[in-house]
């Protein structure tokens, strides 16, 4: 009699294990992670002063508050200004220059202490500076004479080209002088609406002494639609 047939035994199930718990960070990688965070406030430290560096010995922007020196400047634009070529090279008649007022007001008495502190504010943008900075085109150096006439500038007796000036300029008059040693006679290219050598304080700024320029403006870079050398 033939075998009778019979289910095979079902085949064992494979229960899987559970996942391995995972892998908590081993002492190392929590020393990376904070040794990272511990050190990143340094970090901004240096990028801070490397900024403040740059900006007080290199390279600095300036805004342009007023039409003084219209058409080339415009009320609103950004100029830069290299404060080390003045250390390395000479200032010439036509430079567009920045310069601290040269007659500021009282000091305020911060010491050395608040004045660094002053300064580092300063720099980084959330203090405005104790006196304003000027932005002027140098007209004559030490030893030269100027004289204008009916708008029209003499350096040494000679008519100064002046392509950069509106058409309809000034046409005021203003006697011969001698500039005297370690100082700058500057004008603004808008004339009509300059505060500068022509006049003494509070109208002007006078003559200008060379250790209160701050540096040279080379280049125009905002709005970029104005963008250009100077």
């Amino acid at each position: 009699m033939a075998d009778r047939p019979h289910d095979p035994e079902p085949p064992p199930i494979a229960v899987a294990d559970d996942d391995p718990p995972a892998r908590e960070p081993d002492r190392k990688d929590r020393t990376e992670d904070s040794g990272f965070w511990r050190e990143l406030p340094v970090l901004v430290l240096v990028a801070l002063v490397v900024a403040i560096l740059i900006k007080t010995f290199l390279v600095q922007a300036f805004y342009i508050p007023s039409e003084s020196m219209e058409p080339t400047l415009q009320q609103g634009d950004r100029v830069l200004v290299c404060r080390i070529c003045t250390h390395f090279s000479a200032i010439h008649r036509g430079d567009v220059i920045v310069f601290s007022d040269p007659h500021p007001g009282p000091d305020h008495g911060r010491g050395a202490v608040g004045g660094f502190l002053h300064w580092l504010a300063e720099g980084i943008g959330v203090a405005q500076p104790e006196n304003p900075d000027f932005i002027k085109r140098v007209i004559a150096l030490p030893g030269d004479t100027v004289e204008i006439n009916a708008g029209v500038v003499y350096v040494n007796g000679n008519q100064l080209h002046e392509p950069y000036l509106d058409p309809e300029r000034d046409t005021r008059s203003f006697p011969k002088r001698t500039i005297p040693p370690g100082m700058l006679y500057v004008l603004g290219d808008n004339r009509a609406h300059s505060g500068d050598s022509r006049f003494e304080p509070p109208e002007g700024v006078g003559l200008v002494p060379i250790d209160k320029v701050i540096g040279k403006a080379f280049v125009k870079v905002w709005p970029p639609g104005r963008w250009g050398w100077l």
